[in-house]
């Protein structure tokens, strides 16, 4: 039973819970472990929390844009869809190298620029993560614990994630492909 959760805005969720997106970026929460490029998050499996604050369709490319729901404020109840483990992750050596990735992510240019100019004394990171959809969703109530801006939700005892029976939402070769491809692009 998953007892914790990563934030991340929910169509970002959706599209790795569906296979069309295994990247994730962020700013923190991302360590160095075991040596010189050795990464890692605090935790390395967990569900996938759908998050609506800051979520904005303008900075989501226009195939996904439409996925992309608004709320004015947090719904109630919500579900969790999936888990995901981190199959690897590496620092993001400059915007060119990044952009040779513009085929494998969902992000618009502002939203990247964010990213890249937020704290930019603090490196970004670009996680390879593998998602799995749930067997049965988890229906959670939306309570002030888990309200507002932070990367990880604590899970309350009724509302640990059983991944028992999840699928895979890329088969291995698929997400081996990415990580090539982010390989090449960050060694050149």
């Amino acid at each position: 039973m998953l007892d914790i959760a990563l934030k991340e805005w929910a169509v970002v969720c959706d599209l790795l819970i569906e296979g069309e997106l295994a990247l994730l970026l962020r700013k923190g929460g991302v360590h160095e472990w075991g040596g010189p490029g050795r990464f890692r998050l605090e935790h390395d499996r967990f569900a996938l929390f759908p998050a609506w604050e800051h979520q904005n369709p303008d900075w989501i490319k226009p195939a996904y844009r439409d996925r992309v729901v608004l709320f004015e404020a947090e719904p109630q109840w919500f579900e969790l869809r999936g888990v995901a483990t981190v199959g690897r992750i590496w620092p993001v050596p400059s915007r060119e190298a990044f952009d040779q990735l513009d085929d494998l992510h969902c992000w618009e240019k502002p939203q990247i620029d964010m990213r890249f100019n937020y704290k930019p004394e603090r490196p970004l990171y670009l996680m390879a993560v593998r998602a799995y959809r749930l067997a049965e969703p988890k229906t959670i109530r939306m309570t002030d614990e888990y309200r507002g801006c932070m990367s990880w939700a604590p899970l309350a005892a009724d509302d640990r994630v059983d991944d028992t029976g999840a699928t895979p939402a890329l088969d291995d070769s698929a997400f081996e492909a990415i990580v090539e491809r982010v390989e090449q692009a960050f060694s050149g």
